[in-house]
């Protein structure tokens, strides 16, 4: 067994991205934890040592990955194989190709909660780089029992936007609302500690003679629970200390868990093929009613088209926040698209997608269901006056607004187009974490005692609390903006 194990690390030396050395040496350590301090004593008195004698580079690739991702949780085993890799290095042994990359400081950023309105379930996502790489963890939290970890899957952080959206539309399909914050470090490493470990207790209690029931190692999509469960607490190791959020308290642990009350919470949040694959996404179609053929473009023959004064209100914003815009009916949804960033003040950058009649439009995405908005033009989707649209802008924080045609006048030769003509409140600024938290951001600024208080002034590039106004409106500013879109 031990040749095999060996030799197949042969073709891991080559590998170009070191996670997936990191992945292999995680199958290994969950294995050795799995047994106890026993096995794991084993592990580094007997199988690591055994790894090393037989000299080779594979032996040194398979060290070099276990010790990566050991930690000091693993005990001995972290020790040796650190030591071991380094004495066939000092022999003259060739590192694996990726040792370099791996050696580099691992930075990690930006942090993410989803949570229902009743708090019953939630989803922790962190996004980790080195070396010129990304990768995400999104972990799924069934918080009404204990707060376990229920899945953890691991993504390419170009895939993470998808992902995100797919939480997204599988709660508004079930009727779920789902609010979004963001997390310092402190807090994330939190969260995520209180999950693995209390996923750790019910493992514990549910399996024979103190064996994990659910070690989980290997799973159709590849790496399983335990694997993944080890890669994200060497991930939490470069953050800093663990801080409990205000307002919360450590989960408890029940004893109804049972596998239908899992797939309740879960139903609906990420598809029902168990969500994203590692490195990638498996998600099937969102379930959708088919929608109404959409209208054809206006012809030239049916003159120029009207100007349409529509508000645009951001959802849930209380005190209401919204645009009053005046644009062509013709204008395409991308230009639309835009035209709402610009009035809001969005600096862009995220995905966005407009729910209308004739189905959802953004940028073309077959999975997610969505179709191209550059040729479809808002009087196709929106014909008549009262006609109402929802644009969805940034899936992470999900700025949600309505958009309601309330009259169509003729063309000004005169005017430029688009432009504002009122507005209410100043716009909650981008990657704050959606519309709960920005409530939470002016609660924050107001409160010159709040422990994030000056956290959050320089996040904003601010000196002083003064300087943040939400209340004020500036028409020119925002026409400035428009202009300049």
């Amino acid at each position: 067994m031990l040749t095999d194990l060996v030799d197949d690390a042969s073709t891991l030396a080559e590998v170009e991205d070191p996670l997936e050395a990191e992945l292999t040496g995680a199958l290994f350590v969950a294995m050795a934890r799995a047994g106890g301090d026993e096995t794991m004593a084993a592990f580094a008195g007997a199988f690591v040592p055994a790894i090393e004698a037989r000299g080779t580079r594979a032996a040194l690739t398979l060290l070099t990955a276990i010790g990566a991702v050991a930690g000091d949780t693993a005990g001995p085993v972290d020790e040796s194989a650190r030591t071991s890799a380094a004495r066939l290095r000092d022999v003259g042994v060739a590192a694996p190709s990726w040792a370099d990359d791996l050696a580099q400081p691992l930075t990690a950023g930006p942090f993410t909660r989803l949570h229902d309105d009743h708090d019953s379930m939630s989803v922790l996502i962190g996004v980790f780089q080195r070396a010129g790489r990304e990768h995400a963890l999104m972990i799924m939290v069934d918080n009404e029992h204990c707060g376990a970890a229920e899945q953890i899957y691991l993504l390419a952080a170009g895939d993470l936007p998808n992902a995100v959206a797919a939480i997204h539309q599988g709660a508004r399909q079930d009727g779920v609302n789902i609010r979004t914050r963001k997390l310092g470090a402190a807090e994330f490493r939190w969260y995520v500690e209180q999950a693995l470990d209390a996923r750790a207790v019910h493992d514990e209690e549910d399996g024979p003679d103190g064996v994990p029931a659910g070690l989980d190692l290997i799973d159709d999509d590849g790496p399983g629970y335990a694997p993944l469960a080890v890669l994200t607490r060497r991930r939490l190791d470069v953050l800093p200390a663990a801080r409990r959020p205000r307002g919360t308290v450590a989960s408890g642990h029940a004893t109804d868990r049972t596998a239908m009350d899992v797939l309740q919470q879960l139903a609906g949040m990420i598809g029902r093929s168990g969500g994203p694959a590692a490195f990638g996404l498996d998600l099937p179609a969102p379930r959708r009613s088919q929608p109404a053929k959409l209208p054809a473009k206006r012809k030239r023959s049916n003159g120029p088209a009207p100007i349409y004064q529509i508000k645009v209100s951001l959802r849930g914003a209380k005190p209401p926040i919204w645009r009053r815009l005046l644009v062509p009916g013709d204008i395409t949804l991308n230009r639309l698209h835009q035209a709402i960033l610009a009035a809001f003040g969005w600096h862009g950058g995220h995905l966005h997608v407009f729910d209308t009649a004739y189905g959802q439009f953004g940028r073309a995405d077959r999975d997610l269901g969505h179709r191209s908005d550059g040729p479809v033009t808002l009087e196709q989707v929106a014909p008549a006056v009262k006609d109402k649209l929802r644009y969805t802008y940034d899936f992470g924080d999900d700025w949600e607004h309505e958009i309601l045609v309330e009259k169509s006048t003729p063309a000004d030769p005169a005017a430029r187009y688009p432009a504002c003509v009122g507005g209410r409140r100043a716009a909650p600024p981008d990657d704050c974490g959606g519309i709960w938290g920005y409530q939470e951001l002016v609660e924050v600024l107001a409160d010159a005692n709040h422990p994030e208080h000056q956290e959050r002034l320089e996040w904003l590039g601010l000196d002083d609390a003064s300087q943040f106004t939400p209340d004020t409106f500036d028409l020119h500013q925002v026409n400035q903006r428009l202009r300049d879109s």
